[in-house]
């Protein structure tokens, strides 16, 4: 990628006000009649910041909504948890029916509704499956919160967020893809390597608050109190490890270059975004945020 990515930062608790104005930077008006895959953070049944807020996904569905998208899917695996389960118990199911979206059980599809990607040249010892749907798709829209990842991600945010949407297993497969996932030595290269098969349309950030120990179900809160938006994961998972760096995140997300993280450095090595953080452009969108923008900026810049 050439040029500057812009992440766009907002200081607010404010969810209504906040993510229709990040919106807003995104020319959504022309996805009309497109289809849109959506993913979200529905890993556990935990609460926020654990999982999405349940007024995020109101916010983003209805701001998607105003230009008559074909189809509106949000697409789920929970890893911790049954994810229909998960899903009822979030009030996704409620809110699907209320604004008129489709939610989609990913654990449910038929071997059908998956397509192998083959494990040539990537860390995958069998390749893995993406849904259909999902390649399918014309715009991608991602929701993701600011968490630590305590069972060797290091971080969850954008790039992470998306092994949700990787198969455990499917039907007549009896190979437990997350299982492979979690043991290798590889898997924050893994990580990235998922994320090189689709293109994301814009990611919506929930940094009202987060994580900064253990995740990403649990950990002590931070209260950061702000909303981000890119359409560039790499930069967004640059300036979301910049935050936790901010509120004292110790192990492995707090030590050297940022753009050393294995996720990072192999998303880069593959031209899913950027390759440093001089290529980041931090956008204001009030007065409160640039106090923050400085201290991110600062820890870009020296680390």
């Amino acid at each position: 990628m050439s040029g500057k990515s812009q992440v766009y930062i907002l200081k607010t608790e404010d969810r209504n006000q906040g993510i229709p104005k990040l919106m807003e930077k995104f020319s959504t008006e022309k996805w009309s009649g497109d289809k849109i895959a959506l993913k979200a953070n529905y890993n556990s049944s935990d609460d926020y910041p654990a999982s999405t807020h349940i007024e995020t996904m109101r916010n983003i569905v209805s701001e998607l909504k105003k230009y008559s998208p074909a189809k509106l899917t949000l697409a789920e695996r929970s890893g911790m948890g049954n994810t229909r389960s998960v899903l009822e118990k979030r009030g996704v199911f409620s809110l699907s029916e209320e604004l008129g979206f489709e939610t989609l059980v990913l654990d449910e599809l038929d071997k059908a509704d998956w397509v192998k990607i083959s494990g040539a040249g990537n860390h995958w010892m069998k390749g893995f499956y993406l849904p259909k749907l999902v390649l399918d798709a014309d715009r991608i829209v991602e929701t993701c919160c600011l968490k630590t990842h305590r069972f060797g991600g290091h971080f969850t945010l954008s790039l992470k967020n998306f092994v949700g949407w990787v198969a455990k297993n499917v039907p007549g497969d009896r190979y437990n893809y997350m299982a492979e996932l979690h043991v290798s030595p590889f898997q924050r290269q893994m990580i990235a390597e998922i994320n090189q098969h689709f293109k994301t349309d814009m990611i919506i950030m929930d940094a009202i608050k987060g994580f900064v120990t253990q995740g990403p179900d649990k950990g002590q809160k931070i209260e950061p109190n702000l909303l981000l938006a890119s359409s560039d994961r790499v930069a967004m998972d640059a300036v979301g490890v910049a935050i936790l760096r901010a509120y004292g995140v110790k192990g492995p997300v707090g030590k050297g270059e940022i753009f050393k993280q294995t996720q990072l450095k192999k998303a880069a090595q593959l031209k899913i975004g950027i390759s440093s953080s001089s290529e980041i452009e931090l956008i204001s969108l009030n007065k409160d945020s640039e106090e923050d923008i400085m201290l991110i900026e600062d820890i870009l810049r020296n680390n």
